[in-house]
């Protein structure tokens, strides 16, 4: 299976073909190397360079992964979930949520595609032990381009995090 990408990262594979298929097996594998990571992800990019205009990526998070509210100017990004359960949590500039999207796999009822025409703050809560998904935006990309939300903590201050998701979760649960 590895023979099929090439790993940038631990958190990040690049497919080494034109012509890339996943099924639950890899998956699967997915899930061994997400749960292996410190940060609780790992995607799978189907296309073969960072330069390349369009990006497709399967990717795995699991439940405690701290997304931090970002935003990606001039991009667009979908997404579909594959498994799982999400709250993706839109913000406005100034931190105050707009919107939560309950989102799940078709089986689950609940919405399970949803398009950013505009970039938008946003993060995903992860509802489920795991969370699979696969997500299409405009490239190339550059890191610089992610424009991360100067009201949420970065991720390497596991305390703030903890504080800044209890918080978050409890605004949530209350626009329930």
């Amino acid at each position: 299976m590895d023979e099929k990408y090439r790993t940038q990262n631990p958190e990040v594979l690049y497919t080494r073909d034109t012509l890339t298929s996943v099924d639950r097996a890899e998956i699967n594998h997915f899930k061994q190397l997400s749960s292996a990571n410190p940060r609780k992800r790992v995607r799978l990019c189907a296309h073969t360079d960072p330069a390349d205009r369009l990006h497709e990526m399967l990717i795995v998070h699991e439940r405690g992964a701290y997304v931090r509210p970002h935003k990606h100017p001039g991009k667009t990004e979908s997404t579909h979930v594959i498994e799982g359960l999400v709250d993706v949590v839109v913000f406005a500039d100034d931190g105050q949520i707009v919107k939560v999207l309950r989102v799940g796999d078709y089986a689950s009822g609940r919405t399970f595609y949803y398009r950013m025409g505009a970039p938008a703050f946003h993060t995903l809560l992860i509802r489920s032990e795991v969370l699979v998904f696969h997500e299409i935006t405009n490239g190339p990309f550059d890191r610089s381009d992610t424009v991360f939300a100067p009201w949420a903590p970065p991720d390497h201050d596991g305390e703030a995090v903890g504080r800044y998701i209890a918080e978050l979760e409890d605004k949530v649960r209350h626009m329930e």
